[in-house]
C-alpha cells in the first residue's frame, strides 16, 4: 500500500452547472486536411458516450462523455475565479451530486477537466442523465489537491482523489512505481496544451495525424476513461518535454480534425527522474473499471 498524506486532505464544497453544448461564431470546423464539418462538439449531456467507450472515429469533434459542466457566477467579486475554483479544486474520483432538478439526489464521479473550455466532466449512468438538463447544479465534494507520495518525493500528484490513487494498478519494485496504463504515448504526438505553466485545471492534446504511430502504439483504440502514460513529458510546473520524464493522465475528450489537437488528457501523475515511474500495457487500466462506473 502506498503511504499518502491523505488524512490531512481537507473535503470542500464546489459547485457548477450542466453546461450548454457550445459553438464559436462559425458552425463548422475546418480540419488540418481542409476538410470542413459541422458536427457536435463540447458541452452538454452526451447520452450515448460514458468512460470506457471509445474516444477515436466518431462523429464529433472534442466530445466530452456524460455530463459537461462549469459554474456560470459572474459575481463582480469574483468574476471568473467561481469557475477557476470548481476547475482547480474537483479532482478525477471525486464524488459528484445532483444539487437540484428531477435528478436531484443522484451521486456520479469526476473523470476529468478540458480546458481552453474549462468543464469539469462528470460521469453519471444513462438512467440519471435521461433525467437531467441545462443548468441543473451539481455539488463535487473536492478532495485531491495536495496529495503526496510520502516515499517518493520526486512524483508529484495533480488533480486525482485518494479513492482513484489506491485502484490503480500500481507496484512498487526496486525503488520505483510499475502502472498498468491502457496505452503508452510517445510524447513527440502531444499538442494543443503543451506549455502551461500549470496542470492543476485543462488537459493537453494527443495528436492523431500520424498513421504509423497510430498503429505502433494502438492509439486509435483509446477509449474515454483510459488511464495513459506519456513518455518523456513533466507536468510538475506545466507540461514540457523532457527526455526520460513519464507522466501519467487520463483520457477526458474524443479527437479532433484541427491541427494540434485530439483525445484529451488531464494530468493525474508525473516525475521529472528516468525510471521512477513505469508503465506496462493494463487494457483494465481505465476509470470505469477501476472505480466500477460501468
Amino acid at each position: 500500500m502506498l503511504r499518502t498524506n491523505k488524512e490531512k486532505l481537507v473535503t470542500v464544497s464546489v459547485m457548477g452547472q450542466v453546461a450548454h453544448p457550445l459553438m464559436g461564431s462559425r458552425p463548422q470546423r475546418v480540419g488540418f486536411d481542409g476538410r470542413v464539418a459541422c458536427v457536435p462538439g463540447v458541452g452538454g449531456i452526451t447520452y450515448d458516450r460514458r468512460v470506457g467507450d471509445p474516444c477515436v472515429g466518431l462523429l464529433g469533434d472534442h466530445i466530452e462523455p456524460a455530463v459537461s459542466t462549469h459554474n456560470t457566477d459572474k459575481s463582480d467579486l469574483y468574476g471568473p475565479g467561481f469557475n477557476r475554483a470548481y476547475n482547480a479544486l474537483s479532482c478525477v474520483g471525486n464524488e459528484a451530486i445532483v444539487a437540484s432538478g428531477d435528478a436531484k439526489g443522484e451521486k456520479g464521479v469526476v473523470t476529468g477537466k478540458h480546458g481552453g473550455i474549462e468543464h469539469v466532466i462528470i460521469d453519471f449512468t444513462t438512467e440519471v442523465m435521461e433525467r437531467m438538463f441545462h443548468g441543473d447544479k451539481i455539488l463535487v465534494k473536492s478532495r485531491g489537491q495536495g496529495l503526496a507520495l510520502l516515499d517518493y518525493p520526486d512524483i508529484a500528484l495533480r488533480s486525482i482523489a485518494p479513492e482513484l490513487l489506491e485502484k490503480l494498478p500500481i507496484v512498487e519494485k526496486d525503488g520505483a512505481l510499475e502502472i498498468g496504463v491502457a496505452r503508452i504515448v510517445p510524447g513527440r504526438v502531444m499538442g494543443s496544451g503543451l506549455g502551461a505553466d500549470q496542470v492543476y485545471t485543462g488537459d493537453y492534446d494527443i495528436q492523431l495525424f500520424d498513421e504509423a504511430i497510430n498503429e505502433e502504439y494502438g492509439l486509435d483504440d483509446l477509449r474515454f476513461g483510459d488511464i495513459v502514460a506519456i513518455m518523456d513529458t513533466d507536468h510538475t510546473h506545466g507540461r514540457i518535454f523532457k527526455d526520460g520524464a513519464v507522466s501519467i493522465g487520463i483520457i477526458v475528450h474524443s479527437e479532433s480534425a484541427v491541427a494540434g489537437h485530439g483525445p484529451g488528457v488531464t494530468s493525474l501523475m508525473t516525475t521529472r527522474e528516468a525510471g521512477l515511474i513505469v508503465p506496462h500495457l493494463d487494457d483494465a487500466s481505465n476509470i470505469a473499471t477501476l472505480m466500477d462506473l460501468r
